[in-house]
């Protein structure tokens, strides 16, 4: 009896997320049906680390090329930088790979299209890894959406805050500068705004946008160039110096490449915002109202669903007083004056365990997906279209319309 073919995956970029999200996954979880033959990254001593951490048997290419034309991989995840997502994703089309790409998909329209035009000629697919749709209590607000339980969806209000933990690491990363990222709107917000294309089942339209930075960047006379050899004794100092894995990923390899990890988040190289509000109207008539703050006392987000039959109201949160119950809630306001609260036992691994219930279904491919969590190339457009045209609101003042950008066909 012959044994099972194992896929054989191959990485773009050795970075955090696909330390954690990637490699340790396929290499203890999934070695059963696939393989991470090798690993590609301008660092080579970050890439070392990496490979001895995560993927032992992998081999370390500095040349992407190189690697894609020696190792004929079935699937390239790209996990680099967002501005270079777009590069990697088409040429590993070129390869005759299917993709599997960190979010977001890139970072403004012109790459969508590129990326877009290259996938219809290829053959192959791009899938964008929103990990949030698996969350048990993502699913559940999906689910009784699904259920018409408030009948037509009329409008969507979601507030997401960042506290200034998780909030200023934004703004000492390469994600600081827009060129990179697309902004917070881009590459956190993607998140946000592919939830609610996905629990309405409609399609964004036309964007406006408000956006400024007040919190984080120049505002203070005191600052240095990076955390490590500041003298300020800052609250916000970069708390993990010591910690082996970050000496390991960032540390030990900035001496190749200059980059710092723990940057200071008062510096006048930084250019995202801090504070942003969004609204989008829907082709099918849905209208939804964002913010995103970077610098809350506790971390967390709220939305409500008022439709034509009822509201549905739900929240979660990560840190703060709210954060220790061990459940989350959903509540369902009717249109005969009743309340219906839902309570969906929290999961306690790595975001909400949406990763693992991600990777089951792209990787091992053996459950349904009756609710489309699997996100194709053009959800990947969609929820980064809505923060790319929101950039461009922030920036003229004036309304953007996603069509006027993006070509479909």
């Amino acid at each position: 009896m012959r044994g099972i073919m194992r896929k054989k995956y191959v990485l773009a970029g050795a970075s955090g997320r696909a330390f954690s999200m990637f490699a340790k996954p396929i290499t203890e979880r999934f070695s059963d049906i696939a393989e991470l033959s090798a690993i590609y990254d301008i660092n080579g001593t970050r890439a070392v680390y990496f490979r001895d951490n995560a993927a032992p048997a992998a081999k370390l290419y500095a040349d992407f090329d190189e690697m894609m034309q020696k190792e004929k991989p079935d699937v390239l995840i790209v996990a680099t930088m967002d501005s270079w997502h777009h590069e990697y994703i088409i040429r590993g089309l070129s390869y005759g790979c299917d993709i599997i790409t960190e979010k977001p998909l890139t970072i403004d329209g012109d790459k969508c299209n590129q990326i877009l035009a290259a996938e219809r000629t290829s053959g192959h697919k791009v899938y964008v890894t929103f990990n949030c749709r698996f969350m048990p209590y993502v699913r559940r607000i999906k689910e009784l959406l699904n259920q018409n339980l408030i009948g037509e969806i009329l409008h969507a209000d979601y507030e997401y805050l960042l506290d200034r933990r998780h909030g200023a690491d934004y703004f000492r990363r390469w994600h600081r500068k827009k060129e990179n990222s697309g902004g917070l709107l881009v590459h956190k917000a993607t998140h946000h705004f592919d939830m609610v294309n996905w629990w309405l089942g409609q399609e964004p339209d036309v964007i406006y946008a408000n956006g400024s930075r007040r919190f984080y960047g120049p505002v203070r006379e005191k600052r240095g160039e990076r955390c490590l050899t500041c003298r300020n004794r800052c609250e916000y100092a970069f708390p993990n110096t010591a910690d082996p894995h970050v000496q390991g990923m960032y540390f030990i390899p900035e001496k190749e490449d200059g980059y710092f990890r723990d940057k200071c988040i008062f510096s006048e190289e930084i250019d995202i915002e801090d504070t942003m509000s969004v609204t989008v109207s829907y082709r099918q008539g849905a209208l939804l109202t964002y913010s995103l703050t970077t610098y809350n006392p506790y971390e967390g987000w709220k939305i409500a669903f008022t439709g034509t039959k009822g509201r549905l109201e739900a929240s979660t949160y990560y840190s703060g007083e709210n954060a220790s119950d061990p459940n989350d809630y959903i509540k369902y306001y009717n249109d005969r004056g009743e309340t219906i609260t839902y309570k969906i036992p929290k999961a306690e691994v790595t975001h909400g365990g949406g990763d693992i219930r991600l990777l089951e279904m792209l990787i091992r491919g053996s459950a349904e997906d009756p609710l489309g969590q699997i996100a194709d190339v053009r959800a990947g457009i969609r929820s980064v279209m809505i923060g790319a045209c929101a950039n461009l609101s922030i920036q003229d003042g004036k309304p953007h319309k996603i069509d006027d950008i993006i070509k479909w066909q």
